[in-house]
């Protein structure tokens, strides 16, 4: 017999790895949620879900998919939705970052990294979103960034530009139902104990969250500024 879900109010983070995605997890658990973690390695969510250990948050789940197996990242989802009840939010943070030029890679290449980029991310909205509508309330949160294109990353830059198109997609279709649907753009290295120190960008994740739903914002940019 299945254990039934938490009753505290939960958020599954997709790129649980160390950073922003475990930032975040760190940040709704000090908040009472209950945390579902994804990731693509095993020691990854296992660490990940030890660092969360003793915050004063719900139950930690964990499960493993890479980003681009369809398959896997329902069925991981599917396993957190049952220890976990429908999130109320979901944060997706995985993403392919590498410098590369237009002409550097290959079509197939292109669409791998579109696939992590955007693809995840489309596939777990389509998975969790409609049954956050159905209940009315929610968030659905991705990690942007770049705010202009650059030469130098040209695979990073159309996924990031494919971010931002899904989010609007999302708001329309999901929006008038009640999820809240933005992404937060993250204009530089993250590093602890810098301008861009991983839990100072965690702090747009729940702002965003928390937003009253007639003063919903659509994008939070930590540019380093203080």
């Amino acid at each position: 017999m299945s254990a039934a879900p938490s009753p505290a109010p939960s958020a599954i983070v997709v790129g649980a790895g160390p950073g922003i995605g475990l930032a975040v997890a760190r940040r709704f658990a000090r908040e009472g949620y209950a945390v579902g973690l994804v990731a693509r390695r095993a020691e990854t969510v296992r660490d990940a879900a030890a660092a969360l250990g003793g915050l004063g948050g719900g139950p930690v789940a964990t499960a493993t998919a890479d980003a681009t197996d369809e398959t896997a990242l329902r069925a991981a989802l599917d396993s957190l939705t049952g220890a976990l009840g429908t999130p109320h939010t979901v944060v997706y943070n995985a993403a392919l970052i590498r410098p590369d030029a237009i002409g550097d890679l290959s079509l197939r290449e292109h669409l791998d990294a579109w696939a992590v980029n955007v693809g995840g991310a489309l596939v777990t909205a389509a998975h969790l979103a409609p049954a956050m509508a159905e209940r009315g309330s929610g968030s659905f949160l991705v990690t942007s960034g770049m705010p202009e294109a650059k030469p130098e990353y040209a695979s990073l830059s159309l996924g990031k530009a494919g971010v931002r198109a899904l989010v609007s997609l999302l708001d329309g279709t999901y929006g008038p139902a009640g999820v809240h649907a933005a992404s937060i753009r993250v204009d530089g290295p993250v590093a602890p104990g810098t301008a861009f120190d991983p839990d100072d960008i965690a702090a747009h994740y729940w702002r965003l969250h928390t937003e009253p739903r007639g003063r919903w914002t659509h994008e939070a940019v930590h540019s380093g500024d203080a």
